[in-house]
């Protein structure tokens, strides 16, 4: 059996979000079982589609990177074709496995720490917002 690397993108209902880390555990199970490793495995969450999809504007997006033989590639793809829950999938072949964090997740740790910095200065800096107001109000 000849393994190949792909890196494969799906996107689920949003609504079924809460289906999503079972997902990802059943094909890991499938690409793993059938000799095949995950190089890379991401859980994006739910992110704004370029374009609506079934009147939807958000999908909850999953990124691996795999090392499988075709036989596994066709299960996995006839997974996601016969799973309603998945709006969209798509495989890519890869000349090596990718590792390295994708440009997506950066970006995504990157906002997550700038809305964490928000919150934190929002509470440190709320009593002194108060007091600001109050003597803005006696100066009028």
């Amino acid at each position: 059996m000849t393994l190949r690397h792909y890196e494969v993108v799906f996107l689920v209902h949003p609504d079924q979000s809460e289906q999503v880390p079972a997902m990802i555990e059943r094909y890991k199970t499938l690409i793993e079982g059938e000799g095949g490793k995950i190089h890379r495995l991401e859980d994006w969450g739910r992110r704004q589609l370029a374009y609506s999809i079934q009147n939807l504007a958000k999908a909850h997006y999953v990124l691996m990177n795999i090392e499988v033989g075709q036989s596994t590639l066709s299960e996995l793809e006839s997974g996601f074709r016969f799973n309603d829950a998945v709006l969209r999938h798509l495989v890519i072949k890869r000349d090596a496995a990718d590792v390295e964090p994708s440009f997506i997740l950066k970006s995504k740790e990157k906002d997550d720490a700038r809305s964490s910095r928000r919150r934190d200065d929002e509470d440190a800096g709320e009593g002194h917002h108060g007091h600001n107001h109050d003597s803005h109000d006696s100066d009028e």
